[in-house]
């Protein structure tokens, strides 16, 4: 069963990655969840925020021909300020607190693509920025609200993949830092984390390609599909 539930847990990773490499994000609406169920809530986020740093390095170099430096950077800014206050807080919050952050940010995440992902401006995108990364640092997950601010930059599909990862990938690698520093990664988390290395690679070209050979009608679908999957997983968690 443990080795059964470890390949399940693989299988999840992968999905989440090449869904990364896809859309430009939703790699947390897998990896979150099934690391927390494996692991527990903390250090589940922990190790979720680490492989997604490393996936980021792997979309980032994927995608290197079309990573918008200038147009993303005011939003990663304020992304990695959000996810250093959201992580320290997770790090001093009790577990049940933690658990409880997940369900409530997914419930946000319902509201907000219930009744402002269409209403959003472009001048609303650094408050988003800046939530996104804290409620991304205390729950492991930002649901759509990153989405929606890198999508109120008005990028073609490559370039909003570029903008996601290195937005990502600052955001990941800050948390991953504090993460390390209070010790929530176990020596489990180190075999997933090594396990999952050529995973990193191999849903990194996957999803690429599937944004390659997407139109910009069909990676509008892929994106909007992602969003819906932060309210399913949120039903899931509540029944």
């Amino acid at each position: 069963m443990e080795i059964l539930t470890a390949i399940a847990v693989l299988v999840l990773v992968y999905m989440s990655f090449t869904v990364s490499a896809s859309a430009g994000l939703g790699g947390s609406l897998l990896l979150v969840p099934t690391l927390a169920l494996f692991l527990g809530s903390k250090e589940g986020v922990a190790l979720a925020a680490l492989l997604l740093a490393s996936n980021n390095v792997m979309k980032i170099i994927a995608y290197r021909r079309t990573l918008p430096y200038r147009a993303a950077s005011g939003i990663t800014v304020l992304i990695v300020i959000g996810a250093v206050f959201g992580s320290t807080l997770l790090v001093k919050a009790p577990v049940a607190w933690v658990t409880a952050g997940i369900v409530v940010m997914f419930a946000a995440s319902v509201l907000a693509e219930r009744y402002e992902v269409k209403k959003v401006r472009s001048g609303f995108a650094p408050f988003l920025a800046l939530v996104s990364g804290a409620s991304s640092g205390f729950s492991g997950t930002s649901g759509p609200l990153k989405g929606v601010a890198i999508r109120n930059l008005n990028l073609d599909r490559r370039h909003f993949v570029g903008a996601a990862s290195l937005a990502s990938f600052a955001g990941d690698a800050a948390k991953t830092a504090i993460f390390a520093d209070a010790e929530l990664l176990g020596r489990t988390s180190v075999l997933v984390a090594l396990a999952a290395i050529p995973l990193m690679a191999l849903g990194t070209w996957t999803g690429s390609r599937l944004n390659n050979r997407a139109g910009e009608q069909t990676f509008a679908v892929m994106f909007w599909t992602v969003m819906v999957g932060y309210t399913v997983r949120l039903g899931i968690l509540l029944f």
